[in-house]
């Protein structure tokens, strides 16, 4: 099932997309689906399917990514946090901030929660996920290195890109993830390859904060990263799940 967030003229809503027909829910999708009314694709603007209250990044999560940033992987997972203000939907445009002489692109297989939940143990994650979504971790890099901590490099507005919808039944165990810059295959990898998987990822992540209804987890990126310029688009393809497409401004 494919959850989406939309804009139907001056109306914000969530749908369960069935082809190119959208079920209207009541209410977010966290809470029991209840069909309002029934709505077309093509007549809608799709935008990022969930707001979280958090969106929770893993850093170094595939070796590729670590060797290519001269960075030992780590023994535990490396979070960092990235605020919901730069939050960005499907087709929306990223911005390039003047600050930053490097921005680069980072395609990643995002968590979804479901629910409320802390101190899951792996065994209890499956029951705290809503689905997942395609998710582009845009990052200044040089402000990365300049900083050393990750917090300004990821934080701008519209560098937590996410969609085009939360899908609900996949296995994200092993799963073709793509990234393509006008085109061309930039990153290509599987989450088979991720260090931290899903469950150990939710579960150490639950065990240092309360995770609420809509959070976001994404769980890092392959190798193949790069610097994006104005005029770019940028696809973010999990198999399984969709493709995210956004264009640089």
């Amino acid at each position: 099932m494919k959850l989406i967030r939309f804009q139907y003229g001056e109306e914000i809503a969530f749908g369960m997309l069935q082809g190119n027909d959208i079920q209207v829910l009541v209410g977010p999708p966290t809470q029991p689906l209840h069909v309002e009314k029934t709505l077309k694709l093509e007549d809608v603007v799709l935008l990022a399917p969930i707001l979280p209250t958090k969106i929770i990044g893993i850093g170094f999560n595939y070796k590729g990514h670590a060797d290519e940033l001269h960075a030992k992987l780590p023994e535990e997972p490396l979070m960092l946090l990235k605020p919901p203000s730069a939050l960005n939907g499907p087709d929306e445009p990223i911005h390039l901030p003047p600050s930053s002489q490097r921005v680069e692109f980072e395609g990643e297989l995002a968590v979804v929660i479901g629910k409320r939940c802390k101190r899951l143990s792996e065994s209890e994650v499956k029951e705290a996920i809503l689905g997942y979504a395609c998710f582009n971790d845009v990052t200044a890099r040089d402000l990365q290195f300049k900083d050393v901590q990750f917090t300004r490099a990821k934080s701008f507005d519209t560098f937590a890109c996410f969609g085009p919808w939360i899908e609900t039944e996949v296995d994200p165990s092993d799963l073709k993830l793509e990234t393509r810059v006008n085109g061309e295959t930039k990153q290509s990898a599987r989450t088979s390859e991720l260090r931290f998987s899903v469950p150990k990822l939710v579960s150490f992540v639950s065990h240092v904060m309360t995770l609420e209804p809509g959070d976001v987890i994404s769980t890092g990126t392959p190798g193949g990263t790069g610097p994006l310029k104005q005029g770019d688009k940028v696809e973010v393809e999990i198999e399984g799940i969709g493709t995210l497409v956004n264009s640089v401004y």
